[in-house]
């Protein structure tokens, strides 16, 4: 994984507006790509927060190879979001999803936009469209959805609509790509875009197996790390399967597995987040965590992810006599 994987679109200067959690990760993964990186939060303690996050996610991104031969954080942090935006060639804005809140952080850095700024919003599971309400010009805003945490995890759902301007989507593309990181595009939209229905499809019937007595959280999520999970850190579902097929192809496999895959289909769970379950689901993962804090799972999760994409990129750049 390397920072250089897409046509750099000559975007000197990010805004960031929403700097919880995705937006600090974003800081991170921009700052170390060398860009000057403006952000505004209204918390007090968005400063601190986004400088100590930073700091800490700096080492990863130096071991992928993120950061630019002699780089260091440009930050800036401002009151307001219209001055945050008012430099920025690309803003990424990733405030808390709620559709009212966006489209009045959308009201108010609009008119500050420097001519040609692309806005790209970070909603797992809002809808283009609805956002676009909250626009004078909604060509300028376009979803780039990443996967948390952005400055590690390299993948971006792309979407533009017939209200979006195909080349300012074009552009973030590109920019996203020089960034480090992986792209998809959505040809329609839906509710959660593809990798959020993707977990959450699998999230539910892993609560089913939960609620129904089938295994602890535990097991269900040892089952997910140590079996599918592994496989699906290195190729997608479709392409799996078709090498299950022991080179007879997608086709002679869907043949061949079509009455199991249908009968584990008709036998899958419709469970509901209810007070009970998030209680069940609690204890479990408690259980798990085994006395870990979340400062210590949070690094041992980063680590982890570091490692596997090292490992992706030497067999992705290994010659054919080494591979």
């Amino acid at each position: 994984m390397t920072s250089n994987n897409g046509s750099d679109p000559g975007i000197e200067t990010v805004a960031i507006i929403g700097a919880g959690t995705i937006g600090a990760s974003w800081t991170a993964l921009f700052a170390a790509a060398g860009l000057d990186v403006d952000i505004h939060d209204p918390s007090p303690e968005a400063e601190r927060y986004v400088r100590d996050f930073v700091e800490t996610a700096w080492p990863a991104l130096e071991t992928l190879g993120l950061v630019k031969p002699g780089v260091a954080a440009k930050l800036s942090f401002f009151d307001k979001p219209a001055e945050a935006v008012r430099r920025a060639q690309f803003v990424q804005e990733s405030v808390p999803e709620q559709l009212a809140i966006k489209q009045e952080i959308y009201g108010l850095i609009e008119p500050a936009l420097a001519p040609g700024a692309i806005v790209s919003t970070s909603a797992s599971g809002l809808l283009l469209s609805d956002m676009q309400k909250g626009w004078k010009d909604p060509s300028r805003l376009v979803l780039g959805h990443p996967f948390n945490p952005p400055h590690l995890i390299p993948l971006v759902e792309l979407y533009g609509n017939e209200h979006s301007d195909p080349a300012l989507l074009d552009v973030a593309e590109a920019f996203y790509r020089a960034c480090g990181k992986v792209t998809i595009r959505l040809n329609k939209e839906v509710p959660g875009h593809v990798a959020n229905r993707l977990q959450a499809a699998l999230w539910r019937e892993a609560i089913n197996l939960v609620v129904e007595g089938v295994a602890s959280v535990e097991d269900v999520d040892k089952a997910v790390w140590a079996g599918p999970g592994l496989r699906w850190s290195v190729m997608g579902p479709h392409m799996l399967f078709s090498l299950g097929s022991g080179g007879q192809g997608m086709d002679m496999f869907c043949e061949r597995y079509r009455e199991s895959f249908h009968t584990w289909w008709d036998s899958l769970g419709q469970p509901t987040l209810t007070p009970e379950v998030g209680r069940a689901l609690a204890e479990g993962v408690r259980e798990e965590e085994a006395g870990r804090d979340f400062r210590a799972l949070a690094a041992e999760r980063d680590a982890k992810i570091v490692a596997a994409l090292q490992a992706m990129t030497t067999v992705q750049t290994a010659s054919p006599d080494k591979a």
